[in-house]
């Protein structure tokens, strides 16, 4: 019985590591997002970025405009100014601007929700993803994505990126890198911070609730340290007499 409860383990640990080593050899390995959700202010940019760039195709419709308030330290009056371009009421799910007849119509299907875009594809993926447009005028949008190579979408930050051309290795189709041929109104750096920024918002996005279990995870921390305290205290007044 013990050897076939160990066999049994040792299988489900033996899948477990191959199905990792699977999922690692799908791509090659993109770069670190290095975007934190306790960044408050880091947070609000995202925010911005998304509401000014991204909700006129894509929405978020598990969120609400007053979760976001509540969570990123906004008043209502900000969110409503700021980040609220359809007037609709303060307490409604973030739906984008675009009908999906349209959006069919121009894209040849409907831009998908990003509610949890990050959860399915991971913050590295989304922020090299942000990272990688490249201008191609063989696609029908004119531009092209060497993370999600035909990707019918054109770069949305492209006036804050610039535009990227590629370049090819000899005698081969193959992207070997993309060299940024015209700037925009961002360095480099600050492109990559901002598109940083907007993976932690889709982050946060993805899994709100990832900020109160962060905050109460200190507190059950603390919480387990002082019982485990007053355990052991307890435990030497009750053996104190036992030799």
């Amino acid at each position: 019985m013990t050897k076939r409860y160990f066999s049994s383990i040792a299988l489900a640990f033996g899948l477990l590591v191959g199905s990792t080593s699977v999922l690692a050899a799908e791509g090659p390995e993109l770069p670190k997002a290095g975007n934190n959700i306790s960044d408050q202010a880091s947070l609000q940019r995202g925010a911005k970025l998304f509401f000014n760039y991204c909700v006129g195709c894509h929405s978020i419709k598990f969120m609400r405009y007053s979760r976001i308030g509540e969570d990123l330290g906004l008043t209502e009056q900000e969110v409503m100014q700021n980040l609220n371009f359809t007037g609709v009421n303060y307490g409604q799910t973030i739906e984008s601007h675009m009908p999906p007849e349209d959006a069919a119509k121009w894209f040849g299907k409907a831009p998908p929700d990003l509610s949890l875009e990050v959860r399915a594809k991971t913050a590295d993926w989304v922020n090299a993803y942000l990272n990688s447009f490249y201008l191609d005028p063989s696609r029908p949008v004119g531009w092209n994505n060497t993370v999600f190579p035909n990707a019918s979408m054109p770069n949305p930050l492209w006036e804050l990126q610039g535009i990227q051309t590629a370049v090819r290795k000899d005698g081969s189709e193959e992207v070997e890198k993309l060299e940024l041929s015209k700037p925009g109104k961002m360095t480099p750096e600050q492109y990559q911070q901002a598109t940083r920024d907007l993976t932690n918002f889709l982050e946060y996005v993805s899994e709100p609730a990832a900020l109160q279990r962060k905050h109460y995870g200190i507190w059950v921390l603390l919480f387990l340290a002082g019982f485990t305290l007053l355990a052991y205290m307890l435990k030497k007044e009750y053996w104190k007499d036992v030799h």
